[in-house]
């Protein structure tokens, strides 16, 4: 099933293959654009933690404080309980540790003197309900500071670059499928040509690839089915015109004096007849076209018809087949290529009997006699037989598997313990 749409397979294998890509780039480059303005907007904290410092070294309220951050649009979150839900249910977007140099003047023996001390300074970057908090944290304590300037990472426009290219790519494909189209309608078109519809028309009004292929199908077919039409007309007009002489020579035959003669004129005209006889059937059996006249038929009523047609006695003839088995197929061919089968055994079998049998849900038949001197393929080529000196063209095998091939079924052999068993598989 796989192989018979490999090419719808590699296209939508293509098409998911460059969606996931360029997913992918798209995931990585997102990413990397999130964390580069995470990085850009944290610059900030520069601000907050000199304004910090400053307001620190000269021992000033949070007055003061608070007025020099909302210079910057920044306000202290005074409010402990809403600073503890912040920080629980807010997302850490951004992390770093500070070294601070904190300066103090100090009264000693000598003097006044400056005294610097180094602390650890750790700020950090918040987001909560699309709003980014600073928090510092020093030895003696921390703030939090909401900025009402600075806004989340907004991922709308890359969002919006991304469907596009998603939906543009997924829209070729598309068009690539549909362009397929006709490509997957031609291919249905042969099989139902390849199975003996010489009706069905490739023609096409397309100009592309495929609709020049199409139309140069269309000109094939017309061709065939004129070289066809030619063939049958020729043949069965050359049967008729060959019938015509074949029964006036019989009817003179009659009217010669000598016997022998008579016997020897009689016998090839029998042998003309039956020759035009098989050329009829081989003639039919290549211009089926169709299924209709296939119906399903019990195998034994179908074995009991051929047995009439070879005009043997029954006890010639084994039948091991069970009554309920049921083939669909066309009576008149199968019952001759069955037929064929019993002619083939009552020749060159020393017994002449043979024995029709179901092995493995195929049609089997047996008969005793020597192993075949060639390989099968070598007897159902037309006019080819072991013993010229039998009653036979050469042509029964070779009508045995074209009248199987209608069937879809082939013929095989094989030989076993004294026993030729011909196949119908």
């Amino acid at each position: 099933m796989i192989r018979h749409h490999g090419v719808l397979i590699t296209v939508l294998f293509a098409l998911f293959l460059t969606l996931v890509s360029v997913s992918a780039i798209f995931w990585e480059f997102y990413k990397l654009n999130k964390q580069q303005y995470i990085d850009h907007i944290f610059t900030k904290y520069a601000v907050i933690i000199q304004i910090y410092k400053e307001n620190q070294q000269r021992q000033n309220e949070n007055v003061m404080l608070e007025a020099n951050l909302a210079v910057y649009k920044l306000f202290l979150v005074k409010d402990k309980e809403k600073e503890e839900s912040i920080l629980k249910e807010a997302t850490l977007l951004k992390e770093e540790g500070i070294r601070s140099v904190k300066s103090t003047i100090m009264l000693g023996p000598e003097g006044l003197y400056r005294k610097n001390s180094v602390g650890k300074l750790n700020a950090s970057m918040l987001e909560d309900e699309n709003i980014i908090y600073f928090r510092l944290q020093t030895p003696v304590g921390s703030i939090l500071i909401k900025d009402e300037n600075l806004k989340p990472y907004n991922y709308l426009n890359l969002m919006y670059a991304y469907s596009t290219i998603f939906t543009v790519i997924t829209l070729s494909f598309v068009l690539i499928l549909q362009k397929l189209r006709p490509l997957i309608r031609l291919r249905k078109k042969i099989a139902l040509f390849g199975n003996g519809d010489m009706k069905i028309s490739f023609r096409t009004n397309s100009v592309d690839e495929i609709g020049l292929v199409a139309n140069e199908l269309e000109a094939a077919r017309e061709k065939i089915d004129n070289l066809l039409t030619a063939r049958t007309l020729f043949l069965r007009n050359l049967m008729h015109e060959l019938k015509t002489p074949i029964a006036k020579g019989t009817i003179a035959t009659q009217m010669l004096d000598s016997e022998k003669q008579k016997k020897r004129f009689t016998s090839i005209f029998s042998r003309l007849e039956a020759l035009v006889t098989e050329f009829a059937l081989i003639e039919e059996v290549t211009s089926v076209k169709d299924k209709s006249e296939f119906s399903e038929y019990r195998l034994v009523d179908v074995i009991d018809g051929a047995i009439d047609m070879a005009m043997v006695e029954p006890e010639n003839v084994s039948v091991e087949v069970a009554g309920d088995v049921k083939v669909t197929l066309n009576y008149r061919l199968y019952t001759t290529a069955i037929k064929n089968m019993i002619d083939n055994a009552m020749k060159y079998s020393p017994d002449q009997h043979i024995r029709i049998v179901m092995m493995h849900g195929e049609l089997c038949f047996e008969n005793k006699g020597e192993k075949l001197s060639h390989p099968l393929y070598y007897y159902i080529e037309p006019f080819t037989k072991d013993n010229p000196s039998k009653n036979s063209f050469g042509l029964g095998l070779y009508l045995v598997d074209s009248l199987l091939k209608v069937h879809n079924q082939v013929l095989a052999y094989e030989y076993e313990n004294g026993i030729n068993r011909f196949i119908f598989a």
